[in-house]
């Protein structure tokens, strides 16, 4: 698949904008057992500890950190399906972007603020006040001009490369579930 054009992406943002702000769906499961693989499943857990059971988030550590421990404030990403598909096109592209849940929800700041609880099945997840940017890896799958449009003003009002999050409450998640504000 050819990346998007600025245009392109222009022109997909109002549908991206129309997601769900009170009652979305998970739409897609992706964990990451070693760097760059994915695994679609159909269900999974979330853990307070390890975050997606089955996942390297909890094993891997953070690069920035001083101690290299992972950072709980990053344990697990939601990313905006609208804007993935936009961008990445196929389903069997989006575990590409390297995130864990895609959802059909609004995630804008203005809809999510720091600190707001989301229920996801039967698990609940605390929105991070830690941005979540595209980096290089993202840039060579997506290309440039998806990195700027996700990290531009508006990209980033509304979290179009996706949000961070961590598990509050653990739980059973399904591709289906509701997601909902607490």
């Amino acid at each position: 698949m050819s990346e998007r054009t600025p245009e392109e992406l222009e022109a997909g943002l109002a549908h991206v904008l129309d997601a769900p702000s009170d009652e979305g769906e998970l739409r897609l499961i992706v964990r990451r057992p070693g760097v760059d693989e994915r695994e679609a499943i159909e269900e999974g857990a979330l853990d307070v500890d390890t975050g997606l059971v089955g996942d390297n988030w909890s094993t891997r550590g953070d690069p920035y950190a001083e101690d290299g421990q992972p950072n709980l404030a990053a344990q697990l990403t939601l990313m905006n399906a609208r804007a993935t598909e936009l961008l990445a096109g196929p389903v069997e592209r989006w575990p590409l972007a390297g995130d864990q849940l895609y959802v059909d929800f609004d995630l804008s700041k203005t809809n999510l603020p720091a600190g707001t609880r989301v229920a996801i099945g039967e698990a609940v997840v605390e929105i991070s006040a830690k941005p979540h940017t595209g980096c290089g890896k993202f840039v060579r799958r997506y290309g440039l001009d998806a990195q700027r449009w996700v990290n531009s003003e508006v990209g980033l009002m509304n979290r179009l490369r996706g949000v961070n999050t961590r598990v509050v409450k653990p739980g059973t998640i399904r591709v289906g579930d509701r997601i909902t504000k607490v």
